[in-house]
C-alpha cells in the first residue's frame, strides 16, 4: 500500500507543529540516509536552515557544482547500495542535476534528489529562478512529484524511496516549494512505503518459463552466459557462481557488470563490447545457446543486431520486462528477479562441463595477447595506458574500487583492470558522460571509507568538473585520482584517424599545469612521464593516507584495440589498425 502516516500523539494530546523542512529531513533520517550531496541556494534555503541543526545526523558534502552533487550521489549509490540524496535550488540549481539524473536512469542507480521551488503562489509566473523542474526531468527519471504543501511532504518522500530501490532501480526527484518547506504541520510518524498501486517492482518467478529454459541450456554443447549489471543490482554474485561452476558454462561482463564473477574465476572468459576482449566478442556468433543475465543488449554489445547470435537460442533474463525482446528477439523471455532465477535455474541444470568449447575462449584470447596486450603491457619503451592500468591492478590485487569517466582511459580499465569484487567498477555506462568520474568517486569514498578508491580520468573529462577538488580539500576525502593524460580527446581522436582521415579536428588539448591545481587545494600531487618512475608513483599514491594526484603523460596517439567498428558485427572485431589506416 501506499505510505501510511500516522500521528506520532496519543488522542488528546497537543500534537507538535514542525515545518515542511524539518518532516524532509526526519523523513530522510527514517528511510536510513545518512549524507547528502548538495549545494544551497534561495529556493532551498528553508531546507538548509533546517539541517543546520542535523549535522550531528546528517552529514552533507558541499560539491562546487550540482553536476557534482548528482554523479557523487551516483557513486555513493553504486558502491553502498543504498539510495544517494541530492539537494539542490531551483532554476539553474535543478537544470544542472539533469545529466546525472540521465546518467542514472540509463545506468539503473537508485538516487533520490530534492530540489527546491519557488513559492506555490508564483508557480508559472516566470519567477526568479523558476524552472519547470517536474515537466523537464520526466523524460530522466523513473518518476518525479512536486510538492505544494508541507503535509504532503513524508508521501512523497516514502514513495520517491521505494520506487528508486526496487524493482529496476533509477533516479527519482522531488520538487518542493519554499512555502511547503516553511509550513508548520503537525509532527507525524514516518512510515516507508511498501507498495504502489499498478508497479509490481518483484515479478513472480515464472517457473514454467525457467524449466523451458533449464531444458535447453542441458542439451547445449556451446552455451554461453553473458552477465549484466542487473546482477550486482540483484545481490546475485554467489548465484552466478554456483550456476557457471555446476554447468561449467563460460561466463563474460559487459561493462556495467564488470565484478560480477571474479576474474581469475575459471569460467571468467572476458569482457564484452566494442573494446572488449576478442574471445568473448567472436564467440557470441559462435555459441548454441546465449544466456543474458541482466542486461540490456545495448549497442555497444550487440554491434550490427542482424548480424548477432543468428546461430544462437537466446534465453534473456531481467527484472524490466520492456528490454525483453527490445533490442535482440529472445526464444525464452523471463521475466524474474536475476538472483532467484539463477538459483532456480542452478536446481534444475544438469552438472556439465564444456572442456573445448571453453578452450576457444582461451585460444582466442591467446590471439588478442600476441597481437595486442603483449605490446601494451611488456614490448613497449614508451608509457602507455595498459600499462599504467596493468600495474595499478597488480598493485591492488583488483580490490579497490575504481571510477572511471569516459574515453579510451575507460575502455583500458575495463579491459586490464582485474576485478575481484562486486561493486567495484564505477562508471558511466549507456550515457557515456564525461566529468562522472570525479564527484562519482567522492560519493564512492564516503560510502566505503575503509577501501581504496581511485578515480581513472582522462585529461579532457577530467577539466569538466576539475572544481570538485575544492570538495575533496573541504571535507578531506582521501580520494585518490590518477590522470592519463595524452593531450587528445583521445577516443574521439581514434576515430577520427580510422574513419575520418586523419583529420584531427578541435581533439587537441592544450593543458594547464595539473599539478600545481591540484597543489593549489592543497592536494598531494605527482607528474610522471618517464616508465621507470611509474611504479614508484603508483604506490606512493596508494600509501597515501590522505587525498593524492597523480598524472601520467601516455602515448599520445595510442589506440585502444579491440574494436569492432561501427556498423560491423561483433564477430568482425578488428586487433589493430588497418594498413590503409596508419
Amino acid at each position: 500500500m501506499d505510505a501510511l502516516l500516522t500521528s506520532s500523539k496519543e488522542p488528546g494530546t497537543a500534537v507538535k507543529q514542525i515545518s515542511g523542512s524539518n518532516v524532509l529531513l526526519n523523513c530522510l533520517l527514517a528511510e536510513g540516509v545518512d549524507t547528502l550531496f548538495g549545494y544551497p541556494g534561495g529556493a532551498i534555503m528553508p531546507v538548509y536552515d533546517a539541517l543546520y541543526h542535523y549535522s550531528d545526523r546528517l552529514r552533507h558534502i558541499l560539491v562546487r557544482h550540482e553536476q557534482g552533487a548528482v554523479h557523487a550521489a551516483q557513486g555513493y549509490a553504486r558502491v553502498s547500495g543504498k539510495v544517494g540524496v541530492a539537494l539542490a535550488t531551483s532554476g539553474p540549481g535543478a537544470m544542472n542535476l539533469v545529466t546525472g539524473l540521465a546518467d542514472a536512469l540509463i545506468d539503473s542507480t537508485p538516487i533520490v534528489c530534492i530540489t527546491g521551488q519557488v513559492f506555490a503562489h508564483l508557480l508559472g509566473t516566470d519567477a526568479f529562478q523558476e524552472t519547470d523542474v517536474v515537466n523537464t526531468t520526466i523524460p530522466v527519471t523513473k518518476w518525479n512529484v512536486q510538492v505544494t504543501e508541507a503535509k504532503d511532504i513524508p508521501a512523497a518522500v516514502a514513495k520517491a524511496f521505494y520506487i528508486a530501490r526496487t524493482g529496476r532501480p533509477g533516479p527519482v526527484l522531488i520538487d518542493i516549494t519554499k512555502n511547503a518547506q516553511n509550513e508548520l504541520t503537525p509532527e507525524i510518524r514516518y512510515e516507508p512505503c511498501t507498495g504502489v498501486r499498478t508497479y509490481r517492482p518483484k515479478p513472480a518467478l515464472p517457473i514454467a518459463s525457467i524449466e523451458e529454459a533449464a531444458a535447453l541450456i542441458n542439451q547445449a554443447k556451446r552455451p554461453y552466459l553473458l552477465a549484466g549489471q542487473g546482477i550486482l543490482l540483484a545481490g546475485a554474485t554467489d548465484e552466478l557462481k554456483s550456476f557457471a561452476e555446476k554447468t561449467g558454462i563460460p561466463v563474460a561482463c559487459t561493462l556495467l557488470g564488470l565484478g560480477a564473477i571474479p576474474q581469475d574465476h575459471p569460467n571468467y572468459v572476458g569482457y564484452l563490447g566494442m573494446h572488449g576482449n576478442y574471445g568473448p566478442n567472436v564467440n557470441t556468433n559462435e555459441c548454441d545457446v546465449l544466456i543474458a543475465v541482466g542486461m540490456r543488449f545495448d549497442d555497444r554489445v550487440t554491434g550490427n543486431v542482424s548480424k548477432y547470435a543468428r546461430q544462437a537460442r537466446i534465453i534473456h533474463i531481467d527484472i524490466d520486462k520492456a528490454e525483453i525482446n527490445k533490442i535482440i528477439k529472445a526464444d525464452i523471455g523471463i521475466h524474474a528477479d536475476a538472483r532467484e532465477a539463477l538459483a532456480a535455474l542452478t536446481q534444475r541444470c544438469d552438472a556439465q562441463t564444456h572442456p573445448e568449447w571453453m578452450a576457444s575462449f582461451r585460444a582466442l584470447n591467446d590471439l588478442e595477447y600476441e597481437k595486442v596486450v603483449k605490446k601494451e603491457i611488456e614490448d613497449t619503451t614508451t608509457l602507455k595506458m595498459a600499462e599504467v592500468i596493468h600495474q595499478l591492478s597488480s598493485l591492488t590485487g583488483g580490490k579497490a574500487v575504481i571510477v572511471t569517466d569516459v574515453g579510451q582511459h575507460q575502455m583500458v580499465t575495463s579491459r586490464y583492470y582485474r576485478y575481484q569484487n562486486p561493486r567495484t567498477s564505477i562508471t558511466s555506462g549507456g550515457a557515456g558522460t564525461m566529468g562522472f568520474a570525479l564527484p562519482a568517486a567522492i560519493g564512492a569514498k564516503v560510502a566505503a571509507p575503509n577501501q581504496q578508491v581511485v578515480a581513472v580520468i582522462g585529461d579532457g573529462g577530467y577539466q569538466m568538473t576539475i572544481q570538485e577538488l575544492g570538495t575533496i580539500m573541504q571535507d578531506h576525502i582521501p580520494v585518490k585520482i590518477l590522470v592519463l593524460n595524452n593531450q587528445f580527446l583521445g577516443m574521439v581522436r581514434q576515430w577520427q584517424q580510422l574513419f575520418h582521415g586523419k583529420r584531427y579536428s578541435f581533439t587537441e588539448l592544450d593543458n594547464p599545469d595539473f599539478v600545481k591545481i591540484a597543489e593549489a587545494y592543497r592536494i598531494r600531487a605527482r607528474k610522471v612521464t618517464a616508465q621507470a618512475d611509474l611504479t614508484a608513483a603508483l604506490l606512493e599514491m596508494l600509501e597515501s593516507p590522505n587525498s593524492y594526484f597523480l598524472e601520467v603523460v601516455v602515448e599520445k596517439e595510442e589506440n585502444v584495440f579491440p574494436m569492432v567498428p561501427a556498423g560491423a558485427g561483433v564477430s568482425e572485431v578488428i586487433l589493430e589498425i588497418p594498413k590503409d589506416k596508419t
